[in-house]
């Protein structure tokens, strides 16, 4: 990959492995000397570099694609990329291969737990890549409630704890399917902590029954949109 004006902002590393999980995650490693230092916390995110189709911008700052951060130890740190269309960051999750160098920023972000009596997580696949790994730091001591939907059991990560709703090619946007099962849940009488996370109507329509039908408080509630149909640039 050429050298880029960014790339003096950026950490370098190299691709490790990529793996196939399921239908359509990849698991990717980097590794390099410049990881050892990170510190990230679970749910937070990488900026990584993944080319660009235009020259001029590919050789300015190329284009950049955050990913969750799955897990992260010594130098090495590990991705799930989801394969979903032809964008830059599915066609580099497709086609990273074992000695590719590749640039990435420093873990970021503030959706990460904080203490509470419990915690609730509802989203939809591109959100289940943060839910691990903040559903593992949290441990089975900690009340946990999780719904997850997707497309079909292979798109499923594994993650204990988490049911699972599938949507078998219904569209994932502003779906009441998950904010139907979020209803569904036996919570106590009394808010914990909500992250909501994946595709932005969905994210609304979820806090929208937190809040108006349970009582919550909006401060209880976290979300992070990834994305909505027709747009980009929400990370």
């Amino acid at each position: 990959m050429p050298r880029r004006l960014l790339d003096a902002f950026l950490l370098p590393a190299t691709v490790a492995a990529n793996e196939p999980l399921g239908r359509r995650w990849r698991a990717l490693t980097l590794e390099g000397p410049r990881l050892a230092d990170l510190t990230a916390l679970p749910g937070q995110q990488v900026r990584v570099q993944v080319g660009a189709a235009n020259p001029l911008v590919d050789r300015l700052v190329g284009t950049l694609r955050t990913y969750s951060v799955w897990a992260h130890r010594g130098e090495r740190l590990e991705l799930r990329v989801l394969d979903h269309g032809g964008g830059p960051g599915a066609a580099w999750g497709r086609t990273a291969r074992p000695g590719d160098r590749v640039h990435l920023g420093k873990p970021e972000g503030k959706f990460v737990t904080r203490p509470s009596s419990y915690h609730l997580f509802a989203g939809e696949e591109t959100a289940s890549a943060a839910f691990g790994p903040m559903l593992a730091a949290l441990g089975p001591e900690a009340e946990t409630h999780a719904v997850v939907e997707v497309d079909t059991e292979d798109d499923q990560l594994p993650i204990p704890g988490v049911r699972w709703v599938r949507r078998n090619g219904r569209s994932a946007a502003r779906s009441a399917e998950l904010v139907a099962a979020v209803a569904a849940l036996d919570l106590p009488a009394a808010p914990g902590t909500a992250y909501l996370a994946g595709e932005a109507g969905t994210i609304q329509l979820v806090r929208d029954h937190l809040v108006r039908e349970r009582g919550w408080d909006r401060r209880d509630v976290l979300t992070k949109p990834f994305w909505a149909p027709g747009r980009t640039g929400l990370e």
